[in-house]
C-alpha cells in the first residue's frame, strides 16, 4: 500500500470517528440519562479527541512523494 493511500485511509478513518462521535453524544443528550448518559457523552470525546490527533497528524505530515 503506499503511502498517499494509507494515509487517506487514516483520514477516512478519522472523519468516520467524528461522524460517530456527533451520534453519540446526540444520542447521550437526547436518550439517555443518568450514567449512560456519561458514558455516551465519555466515548463521544474519546472518539473527537482521538479524531482530532488523526486528522492532525494526516495535514501536517505533508505532502506524500512517490
Amino acid at each position: 500500500m503506499s503511502p498517499g493511500l494509507l494515509k487517506m485511509w487514516i483520514a477516512l478513518s478519522g472523519i468516520a470517528l467524528m461522524f460517530i462521535a456527533v451520534i453519540s453524544i446526540m444520542f447521550s443528550r437526547e436518550k439517555c440519562k443518568g450514567i449512560f448518559k456519561g458514558i455516551f457523552a465519555t466515548f463521544a470525546y474519546l472518539c473527537m479527541i482521538t479524531a482530532g490527533i488523526l486528522i492532525f497528524l494526516v495535514v501536517f505530515s505533508g505532502p506524500v512523494s512517490e
